[in-house]
């Protein structure tokens, strides 16, 4: 699956640096912002799947970035702040912040926040119905449907979940091992042939559905679901 990733927003470049290569070592991609009005423009240009805010910053303090952050996106917030009040700490988790530690902090506890807080998050989010779209065609991963062309068109589980990863990952080429590792589970111990057989029947049944889209095999690599 794609990185999560986390931007990390502080005026101190040394304590950037720092989370940042705790961060990537745990596999996170990271984008850093040294103000608050580039952490709100970066959070609109990025998506970011975490934000980490320090509260005393340049142009716009942490508690007007989660404002204006709010005012759009649940994107999960950590606070970082050398203030330790129990009032700038409730003020800051009333604003919408997920979660808050305070300045001297130890990295790896800031790191093992990211991943209680993500874990809460993908938690929640698990309740969103999960579809993708195109040009005449839904791959709806709730109900196990998929649609082509306006109908139903029978699809066994395990072809619909390729279908949706892929989908949900457009234009990223995966290896056939990497398929069998994120569709079928570590715990998949066949052929990796059982990903062809898949995307042959696959590729029956999407053959000519759009000029916008194709479920295209990359040479000497694997697949990957190529919008044009």
């Amino acid at each position: 699956m794609a990185k999560k990733m986390i931007l990390i927003v502080d005026d101190d470049s040394n304590i950037c640096e720092l989370l940042r290569l705790y961060l990537e070592k745990e596999s996170y991609d990271t984008r850093i912002a040294n103000d608050g009005r580039t952490a709100i423009e970066y959070e609109k240009e990025y998506h970011p799947d975490l934000i980490l805010l320090d509260i005393m910053l340049p142009e716009l303090d942490g508690w007007q970035v989660t404002r204006e952050i709010r005012k759009t996106s649940n994107t999960p917030i950590i606070m970082l702040t050398a203030k330790g009040e129990t009032f700038d700490k409730i003020l800051g988790l009333e604003l919408g912040a997920d979660d808050y530690i305070s300045k001297p902090f130890d990295t790896k506890e800031v790191v093992a926040r990211v991943k209680a807080v993500l874990r809460r998050s993908s938690a929640e989010n698990k309740n969103d119905e999960e579809i993708v779209r195109y040009d005449n065609l839904v791959i709806n991963l709730t109900n196990y449907e998929m649609i082509v062309n306006g109908k139903k068109v029978d699809t066994p589980p395990k072809e619909l979940e390729l279908i949706y990863h892929l989908a949900s990952n457009p234009n990223r080429v995966y290896t056939r091992d990497k398929l069998l590792d994120e569709v079928w589970g570590f715990d998949y111990y066949g052929d990796s042939r059982t990903v062809d057989v898949h995307v042959k029947r696959l590729r029956e049944k999407l053959e000519n559905v759009s000029d916008k889209w194709e479920l295209r095999t990359v040479w000497g690599v694997g697949y990957k679901f190529e919008v044009k």
